[in-house]
């Protein structure tokens, strides 16, 4: 698989997040073309067209999202335009164009209520707002793009940060610790967080097969946004005042599932390698910072 396919042209959308980013340095041998949002606006249906008519990609990678999942609350319609409308014109460009159409998606349509490992083949049940307009965006890319990766993932951290977050929860902790602010973290969310150099390694390798499909990526293993906070505390030597809380102590606006690891049979069925454990990735990640 290497000569033409190692010189495909990729667009990656959303290049300066922290998923874009990475994707960015671990294609660096592919012909990228890298697009933030100051270069396009995914829901410039018009633009959008013609900015990838004229890259003549092979592939193109869909990173950008309105992710502040408790906004999406109150701002519905955005989160429909960016998560699902935007996507469906995205999906439609790349079947008319004969490319490959990668999308992510989240952990998030899911319900929780199963309390194991979510498989592709479960059926789907958002509880949010941000959920239902990222399963939306599932639909249109699955069912519009013949040659589509739809990738569902969870907790994503990586080295550029979420600049719609202001920053990810990792750098959060650590800003918390060295503030000296007492800290309190839902325990009762579990999930497994994913070091987005990993992912978009994995990705790398998945795009170079033609098993087009609906895969779960993420590190392996699962843990509460609690015991992930603990790691971070324990690898670093901080000892902050810091104790757990429940989801309905904490207060959000929008509902989240209490369980939503996700199983990644279909990476292994097709020959691929799992990622490797969440504290192997962030013990990674802490010591390139």
């Amino acid at each position: 698989m290497a000569g033409a396919k190692a010189k495909r042209r990729v667009v990656i959308i959303g290049a300066n997040g922290q998923l874009g980013t990475d994707l960015v340095k671990v294609m660096q041998d592919w012909h990228i073309i890298p697009l933030t949002h100051a270069d396009l606006d995914i829901c410039d249906f018009v633009y959008t067209r013609k900015v990838l008519e004229n890259a003549k990609p092979d592939i193109v990678i869909n990173t950008a999202a309105f992710n502040r999942v408790d906004d999406c609350e109150e701002e519905v319609s955005k989160a429909f335009w960016v998560n699902a409308f935007a996507v469906r014109n995205l999906a439609q460009v790349c079947a008319d164009l004969d490319c490959v159409f990668v999308h992510i998606s989240t952990n998030y349509v899911f319900d929780g209520q199963k309390r194991e490992p979510y498989t592709e083949d479960d059926p789907p049940n958002p509880l949010s707002v941000y959920g239902a307009s990222k399963l939306t965006g599932e639909y249109f890319a699955r069912n519009i793009c013949p040659r589509h990766f739809v990738i569902r993932t969870a907790g994503l951290y990586g080295v550029a940060g979420s600049r719609a977050k202001g920053g990810n929860f990792v750098e959060t902790m650590i800003r918390l610790a060295k503030e000296g602010k007492p800290i309190r973290v839902v325990k009762d969310q579990v999930l497994t967080p994913t070091y987005t150099k990993d992912l978009a390694e994995k990705i790398k390798e998945l795009v170079q097969t033609e098993a087009y499909g609906l895969y779960h990526i993420t590190n392996s293993g699962e843990c509460s946004w609690y015991e992930f906070a603990a790691k971070i505390f324990e690898l670093l030597g901080l000892k902050p005042e810091f104790g757990p809380i429940t989801t309905a102590e904490y207060g959000t606006m929008a509902r989240r599932p209490a369980y939503s690891v996700l199983a990644r049979e279909k990476l292994k069925s097709i020959g691929l390698k799992d990622l490797r454990s969440w504290q192997e990735a962030l013990t990674e990640y802490l010591q390139g910072r």
